[in-house]
């Protein structure tokens, strides 16, 4: 698919890692390391957001499947072991339960929330978005170059803000700012995206940020209810991004969650 740009590096079954809303795959980075000796990871820009153009197809989490199933067909994928963060996670449950994984695990995921949270998440995201578009380079260059500054720019995302890098902060608000996904995937998000399917067949671990200040954490029972036999975790000292705060707690969630057995 040429509107879907992708890296991929490693060894092992194959892995699919899935970002979210404004985000890009180099979201990915701080664990790659510890996931390519044992995984064959593929990390996705989704169309509309890094490097990948828009989607003709929309940005609904049906167009999402129908475009993964087709990525992975097209690359001999067979059936990947995929992991995502926030709407990342809500298009892997998505995926499993449309059977075209053979693993799921779920940072954070979206779509779990009531509709106030609802409001209040896409109100979040509206706001960084708001700011990357209207703050001035030099202003950012220069919070981005202080602890401080950093924990401005990044704390509501980000649980350790002094673990990211100026570069990666720049470069997050310049995608963020740029990506012509994030408004048509918020109008489809304000008239549905929540999961109400059920993963029944694969393996399936939900991970939460324990600091997350996007999304709230949804009551064991609704999870169970979504994944009768999901892996239930928090993930301590991590924001709604994870990925960076706590990189070998991370993936070590998600290889363990491939070696699950449903």
């Amino acid at each position: 698919m040429d509107n879907v740009v992708f890296d991929r590096a490693g060894h092992g079954e194959p892995l699919v890692l899935i970002h979210g809303v404004g985000h890009r795959r180099q979201a990915w980075s701080p664990v790659l390391g510890l996931l390519t000796p044992h995984r064959d990871v593929i990390t996705v820009d989704l169309p509309g957001f890094g490097e990948s153009a828009p989607h003709s197809g929309g940005y609904g989490v049906e167009a999402a499947v129908e475009m993964f199933g087709k990525f992975f067909r097209e690359h001999g994928l067979g059936k990947p072991h995929v992991a995502g963060n926030s709407l990342g996670g809500l298009l892997s449950l998505a995926l499993g339960e449309a059977g075209l994984v053979r693993s799921v695990t779920a940072l954070s995921p979206a779509g779990l929330w009531t509709p106030r949270q609802q409001r209040y998440a896409l109100s979040m995201l509206r706001t960084h978005r708001l700011l990357a578009e209207r703050i001035p380079e030099r202003t950012a260059r220069r919070l981005a170059a202080t602890p401080a500054g950093r924990s401005m720019l990044t704390g509501m995302i980000v649980g350790r803000p002094d673990r990211l890098t100026t570069q990666v902060v720049m470069e997050d608000i310049r995608a963020l700012a740029g990506c012509p996904g994030f408004r048509p995937t918020l109008e489809q998000a304000r008239g549905g995206f929540r999961f109400d399917g059920v993963v029944r067949d694969v393996p399936v671990t939900i991970a939460w940020a324990e600091r997350d200040r996007i999304l709230a954490r949804p009551k064991a029972a609704e999870l169970r209810r979504i994944a009768p036999k999901a892996e239930l975790l928090v993930l301590r000292g991590c924001g709604h991004v994870p990925m960076n705060d706590e990189p070998e707690t991370v993936a070590k969630v998600i290889l363990d969650g491939g070696r699950r057995r449903g």
